[in-house]
């Protein structure tokens, strides 16, 4: 989270299900009091034709300009304010959200990952590859799933990672959603979990987020021969939070493209918004 930014960035084809998630986004937006990009991404034609049709091309655009104006005024039912921006690409989608992510403009950046088959929408391993490299947090929303307040947030954690950020970030969003807060870990040695490492280490971030004025409690998860990440979507599933805040690389290896397969399981396997926190 850096100071001053105070902006967030949707990716949202003008589409009826774009739709759906645009007003996601816009709650999101409106909750935390930041301005919003609406992002859209068009394909590129040809170097050939940009070349030679250069005024086709910029009809193209211009079409394609006005088409995400017209989509976000049906949307909101009004003029577009000061506070909702209009940002315009031309290319590969995901090459566009990470060199977005790394020009440093955004707190963080909405992506749709709902099983869709809408033009525009994103394959989960374009997904899993635009996270690995962001530069910036990522929130995933399903559209199918639309979430109108967020009364309790969901945390996972990782005994041997580090909480800054994350805590940072639930912080933010317990005040201004008024949430409380879960703290999650699974446990699967067969030790009382009261005298596990997992537990004291989520008992300090339980005390650190109480001297925040932040309601907290933890929850250790006993799963055996079960997969964490499998035990904790049940745990989610049973709770129903309304958001998850998870750091990017939970595992120690992890490729370029792929971000490891616990956040990848919790991101998809999730209906509710996940917020990933890179390192």
């Amino acid at each position: 989270m850096k100071n001053g930014l105070n902006s967030i960035l949707a990716f949202i084809p003008p589409s009826k299900e774009g739709e759906l998630v645009l007003k996601e986004a816009l709650y999101f937006q409106q909750t935390l009091g930041m301005r919003i990009f609406v992002l859209n991404v068009i394909r590129v034609p040809s170097l050939l034709f940009q070349k030679f049709q250069a005024k086709k091309m910029e009809n193209l655009i211009n079409v394609a300009k006005q088409n995400l104006k017209d989509f976000i005024k049906y949307v909101i039912q009004e003029e577009i304010p000061k506070n909702i921006i209009l940002n315009f690409k031309s290319g590969d989608v995901v090459s566009t959200l990470i060199n977005e992510s790394k020009r440093g403009g955004y707190d963080f950046i909405i992506v749709d990952k709902s099983k869709s088959s809408f033009k525009g929408a994103l394959h989960w391993i374009k997904i899993d590859k635009f996270i690995s490299q962001s530069h910036c947090p990522v929130l995933t929303v399903n559209k199918d799933f639309p979430v109108r307040e967020i009364k309790k947030i969901i945390i996972p954690i990782d005994i041997s990672q580090s909480t800054k950020k994350r805590l940072l970030w639930a912080t933010l969003f317990a005040k201004k959603f008024n949430s409380k807060i879960q703290i999650v870990s699974a446990l699967n040695v067969n030790i009382n979990e009261v005298k596990s490492l997992a537990f004291k280490n989520a008992e300090k971030i339980k005390h650190q987020l109480w001297d925040q004025g932040i309601e907290c409690d933890v929850k250790i998860l006993k799963v055996h021969k079960k997969e964490k990440h499998k035990a904790i979507l049940e745990y989610i599933e049973e709770e129903k939070p309304e958001l998850v805040i998870i750091r990017t690389h939970q595992e120690p290896i992890f490729s370029g493209n792929r971000i490891g397969k616990f956040v990848s399981e919790i991101v998809h396997g999730c209906k509710r918004p996940v917020f990933t926190v890179n390192y």
